[in-house]
């Protein structure tokens, strides 16, 4: 519950077009939080890599670009996303049909000014490990934005490649 009144909040606060658009927050009457967010037609970009191959470079580059919007807009509000990777990066299209981006999944992001909660230093290891910087590997509650900027790298490298830029069998290779 907690995780998911952060992702809410976080999404709420992020004005992008690149972001999904929240709309109302709260508690149903059994306790369960809900999130009402804008209906998005498409796919993940992750999915779009493994079913159709690796884009070409013009669409991978305007694809992070778009996300890079999104994820600069956080920073401005001091939310680090902590878990950018293919999959949260949404492919959808405008009303003109033209290709739009939304970012998804603040459910790890952290406030840069916020104290460290329980729920940070139990979810310290969350994320995608692939996408991960090394200094989110080593410490995931003490990056800043700069981890986001390196996971949008190796999501542009995976759009354009289709495999990962540094791979281990296990998590103490892969780091």
């Amino acid at each position: 519950a907690v995780r998911f009144a952060r992702e809410a909040r976080a999404a709420a606060k992020i004005k992008s077009e690149h972001v999904a658009r929240v709309s109302d927050v709260g508690t149903l009457e059994n306790g369960s939080p809900y999130m009402v967010m804008e209906f998005l037609e498409g796919s993940d970009l992750g999915k779009v890599v493994h079913e159709r191959g690796v884009l070409d470079l013009g669409d991978a580059v305007d694809y992070v670009i778009q996300a890079c919007e999104a994820i600069a807009e956080a920073h401005n509000q001091s939310i680090i996303h902590r878990d950018v990777k293919p999959a949260n990066l949404f492919l959808s299209k405008r009303s003109n049909g033209t290709p739009i981006v939304k970012v998804l999944d603040f459910g790890i992001s952290k406030t840069v000014s916020a104290a460290m909660d329980d729920l940070t230093k139990t979810t310290a290891g969350m994320g995608s490990a692939f996408f991960m910087s090394p200094e989110q590997m080593r410490q995931a509650r003490t990056v800043d934005h700069r981890t986001d900027i390196y996971a949008l790298g190796v999501s542009l490298y995976y759009l354009m490649a289709g495999r990962y830029p540094f791979v281990g069998e296990t998590l103490p290779q892969l780091c």
